[in-house]
Protein backbone atom coordinates (compact mmCIF):
# COMPACT_ATOMS: atom_id res chain seq x y z
CA UNK A 1 0.00 0.00 0.00
CA UNK A 2 1.30 3.86 -0.77
CA UNK A 3 1.83 5.35 2.39
CA UNK A 4 3.33 8.84 2.76
CA UNK A 5 6.16 10.53 5.46
CA UNK A 6 7.15 13.56 5.96
CA UNK A 7 10.79 14.73 7.87
CA UNK A 8 12.71 17.67 8.28
CA UNK A 9 16.42 16.68 9.41
CA UNK A 10 18.36 19.91 7.96
CA UNK A 11 18.84 20.91 4.60
CA UNK A 12 16.01 19.15 2.32
CA UNK A 13 18.69 18.64 -0.27
CA UNK A 14 20.60 16.08 1.99
CA UNK A 15 17.50 14.64 3.32
CA UNK A 16 15.68 14.23 0.09
CA UNK A 17 19.31 12.56 -2.22
CA UNK A 18 19.27 9.96 0.36
CA UNK A 19 16.08 8.95 0.58
CA UNK A 20 15.51 8.97 -2.99
CA UNK A 21 18.14 5.86 -3.06
CA UNK A 22 16.08 3.53 -0.70
CA UNK A 23 14.24 0.56 -1.84
CA UNK A 24 10.61 0.87 -1.66
CA UNK A 25 10.80 5.03 -1.84
CA UNK A 26 9.11 5.66 -5.11
CA UNK A 27 9.17 9.73 -4.51
CA UNK A 28 10.52 12.16 -2.49
CA UNK A 29 9.94 15.90 -2.71
CA UNK A 30 11.49 18.82 -0.54
CA UNK A 31 8.97 21.36 0.83
CA UNK A 32 7.86 23.31 3.58
CA UNK A 33 5.75 22.32 6.66
CA UNK A 34 4.61 23.12 10.19
CA UNK A 35 4.49 26.92 9.60
CA UNK A 36 2.09 29.38 9.29
CA UNK A 37 2.41 31.29 6.13
CA UNK A 38 0.52 29.60 3.02
CA UNK A 39 2.50 28.87 -0.02
CA UNK A 40 5.94 30.04 1.32
CA UNK A 41 8.75 30.08 -1.09
CA UNK A 42 12.31 29.23 -0.19
CA UNK A 43 13.88 33.23 0.69
CA UNK A 44 10.40 33.50 3.05
CA UNK A 45 11.62 30.17 4.95
CA UNK A 46 15.37 30.96 4.87
CA UNK A 47 14.64 33.93 6.57
CA UNK A 48 13.30 32.02 9.27
CA UNK A 49 9.92 34.17 10.42
CA UNK A 50 7.40 31.31 8.74
CA UNK A 51 7.71 28.77 11.46
CA UNK A 52 8.25 26.12 8.60
CA UNK A 53 10.59 23.67 8.58
CA UNK A 54 12.48 22.32 5.32
CA UNK A 55 11.08 18.35 4.87
CA UNK A 56 11.05 15.89 2.66
CA UNK A 57 7.78 13.87 1.77
CA UNK A 58 8.45 10.71 1.17
CA UNK A 59 5.71 8.57 -0.95
CA UNK A 60 6.56 4.72 0.16
CA UNK A 61 5.66 1.44 -0.71
CA UNK A 62 4.83 0.00 3.10
CA UNK A 63 4.76 -3.68 1.31
CA UNK A 64 8.30 -2.82 0.17
CA UNK A 65 9.50 -0.49 3.11
CA UNK A 66 8.64 -0.28 6.68
CA UNK A 67 7.84 3.48 8.40
CA UNK A 68 10.19 2.00 11.17
CA UNK A 69 12.94 1.54 8.53
CA UNK A 70 12.23 4.87 6.77
CA UNK A 71 12.74 6.19 10.42
CA UNK A 72 16.02 4.44 11.01
CA UNK A 73 17.27 6.04 8.11
CA UNK A 74 16.07 9.81 9.68
CA UNK A 75 17.86 9.02 12.85
CA UNK A 76 21.18 8.38 10.94
CA UNK A 77 20.91 11.03 8.05
CA UNK A 78 21.18 14.01 10.89
CA UNK A 79 21.78 14.96 14.30
CA UNK A 80 18.53 14.67 16.37
CA UNK A 81 20.58 16.56 19.39
CA UNK A 82 21.08 19.88 17.51
CA UNK A 83 17.98 21.93 18.51
CA UNK A 84 17.07 24.53 15.34
CA UNK A 85 20.45 23.52 13.54
CA UNK A 86 22.05 20.94 11.39
CA UNK A 87 25.60 21.97 11.01
CA UNK A 88 26.00 25.18 9.39
CA UNK A 89 22.57 25.48 8.88
CA UNK A 90 21.16 27.40 11.78
CA UNK A 91 17.40 28.35 12.18
CA UNK A 92 13.93 26.62 13.30
CA UNK A 93 13.44 25.67 9.47
CA UNK A 94 16.57 23.03 10.49
CA UNK A 95 15.12 21.38 12.92
CA UNK A 96 15.20 18.15 13.52
CA UNK A 97 11.24 16.73 13.29
CA UNK A 98 8.80 14.28 12.26
CA UNK A 99 5.42 15.41 11.05
CA UNK A 100 3.28 11.95 11.72
CA UNK A 101 0.34 11.74 8.86
CA UNK A 102 -1.64 9.31 11.33
CA UNK A 103 -1.71 7.98 14.93
CA UNK A 104 0.26 5.01 13.81
CA UNK A 105 3.68 6.87 13.11
CA UNK A 106 3.06 9.03 15.88
CA UNK A 107 3.54 5.75 18.27
CA UNK A 108 6.49 4.55 16.05
CA UNK A 109 7.90 7.82 16.11
CA UNK A 110 7.74 8.62 19.78
CA UNK A 111 9.20 4.59 20.28
CA UNK A 112 11.50 4.68 18.36
CA UNK A 113 13.04 8.04 19.79
CA UNK A 114 12.12 6.85 23.81
CA UNK A 115 14.77 3.60 22.34
CA UNK A 116 17.61 5.66 21.09
CA UNK A 117 17.26 7.69 24.14
CA UNK A 118 17.46 4.53 26.41
CA UNK A 119 20.16 3.10 24.77
CA UNK A 120 21.93 6.73 25.25
CA UNK A 121 23.01 6.56 21.20
CA UNK A 122 23.93 10.31 21.61
CA UNK A 123 25.60 11.82 24.67
CA UNK A 124 23.21 14.81 24.42
CA UNK A 125 19.51 14.21 24.45
CA UNK A 126 17.22 14.30 21.65
CA UNK A 127 15.29 17.22 20.41
CA UNK A 128 13.38 15.72 17.61
CA UNK A 129 10.24 17.62 17.53
CA UNK A 130 7.13 15.09 16.88
CA UNK A 131 3.98 16.97 15.52
CA UNK A 132 1.03 16.18 13.55
CA UNK A 133 0.92 17.33 9.94
CA UNK A 134 -1.39 20.36 9.38
CA UNK A 135 0.51 21.81 6.35
CA UNK A 136 2.99 20.75 3.09
CA UNK A 137 3.92 22.80 0.21
CA UNK A 138 6.41 21.66 -2.10
CA UNK A 139 9.60 23.55 -2.81
CA UNK A 140 10.06 25.46 -5.76
CA UNK A 141 11.33 22.71 -8.78
CA UNK A 142 15.02 23.56 -8.38
CA UNK A 143 15.41 22.17 -5.48
CA UNK A 144 13.87 18.48 -6.26
CA UNK A 145 16.68 16.38 -7.41
CA UNK A 146 19.05 19.19 -5.80
CA UNK A 147 22.30 16.97 -5.46
CA UNK A 148 21.52 14.59 -8.27
CA UNK A 149 21.16 17.58 -11.23
CA UNK A 150 23.57 19.78 -8.98
CA UNK A 151 26.46 17.58 -7.44
CA UNK A 152 29.81 19.76 -8.27
CA UNK A 153 27.62 23.50 -6.55
CA UNK A 154 29.87 23.86 -3.82
CA UNK A 155 26.84 23.10 -0.55
CA UNK A 156 26.74 19.65 -2.45
CA UNK A 157 30.47 19.04 -2.96
CA UNK A 158 31.07 20.01 1.13
CA UNK A 159 27.92 18.91 2.98
CA UNK A 160 25.29 16.67 0.82
CA UNK A 161 27.87 14.69 -0.82
CA UNK A 162 29.94 13.11 2.25
CA UNK A 163 26.33 12.63 3.78
CA UNK A 164 25.25 10.81 1.06
CA UNK A 165 28.18 8.53 0.68
CA UNK A 166 28.45 7.89 4.37
CA UNK A 167 24.81 6.97 3.53
CA UNK A 168 24.82 4.71 0.86
CA UNK A 169 27.64 2.42 2.54
CA UNK A 170 25.53 1.65 5.85
CA UNK A 171 22.64 1.17 3.79
CA UNK A 172 24.25 -0.18 0.92
CA UNK A 173 21.64 -3.56 1.52
CA UNK A 174 18.50 -1.60 1.21
CA UNK A 175 19.60 0.88 -2.03
CA UNK A 176 17.73 0.81 -5.38
CA UNK A 177 19.38 -1.52 -7.99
Amino acid sequence: MVKEATFGAGCFWCVEACFNDLEGVLSVTSGYAGGHVDLPTYKQVCEGNTGHAEVARIVYDDERISFDELLEVFWFVHDPTQLNRQGNDVGTQYRSVVFYHDDIQKELTQTYKRKLTEQQVWTNPIVTEISPLTNFFAAEDYHNNYFALNPDQPYCSAIVRPKVEKFRKVFADRLKS
